[in-house]
């Protein structure tokens, strides 16, 4: 991985087509939530299918707790329809068979070249597409478990959501105000945020 890609910075805004070969940038899939990237092998590895069945069941509290989640592999279209539907998922994933990503982070798996694929990561990012956490899982148990992801996404939320505590008499004032865009979804961006503790 590239020395600057690190927490703290800002992930490249990468724009790739989905699996339905719609064009999508990173960005426009983040919104203003924190977002989950997951940087895969692609289906023909089992660690990574076991991975994704395992973030199955997270997607769903992700969606009720307003984060995305993003799997971006260097299989083409037909491969990655494959394997987003062989494992039930239901986020988005993105294809990248030209290894753009790959290429741009510095992430060539060397170790295979029969297949190419990118070393897997999994990346924590907060609003504005801030790296939050990274996780290098060449190794399966260098992945991060659900729970982990869990406690990421509740650092990330409780830094990037004003409202995280709405019984602080502030929080209470501010309600009373009409001051809407101190809470979801008429929230400030982590950007914004940030800007204000400097």
């Amino acid at each position: 991985m590239r020395p600057e890609i690190a927490p703290g910075a800002v992930f490249p805004d990468y724009e790739l087509s989905d699996h339905t070969a719609k064009r999508r940038k990173l960005s426009e899939l983040q919104g203003q939530d924190p977002m989950i990237v997951v940087l895969s092998r692609g289906s023909y590895c089992p660690k990574d299918r076991r991975q994704a069945e395992g973030l199955v069941e997270l997607h769903r509290e992700m969606e009720v707790g307003y984060c995305r989640l993003v799997t971006i592999s260097t299989d083409n279209i037909i491969e990655t329809n494959e394997f987003r539907t062989g494992v039930g998922a239901h986020w988005p994933f993105l294809s990248d068979p030209r290894r753009i990503v790959q290429k741009d982070l510095d992430i060539a798996e060397y170790t295979d070249p029969e297949h190419d694929p990118m070393i897997p990561h999994v990346i924590v990012l907060a609003p504005g597409l801030v790296i939050h956490k990274i996780y290098n899982g060449y190794w399966f148990f260098g992945r991060p478990t659900v729970e982990e992801l869990r406690q990421d996404l509740r650092a990330v939320s409780m830094k990037c959501r004003p409202d995280w505590d709405i019984t602080t008499p502030e929080m209470k004032a501010a309600w009373r105000q009409g001051r809407k865009e101190l809470f979801y979804p008429y929230g400030k961006t982590y950007a914004q945020t940030l800007g204000e503790q400097d």
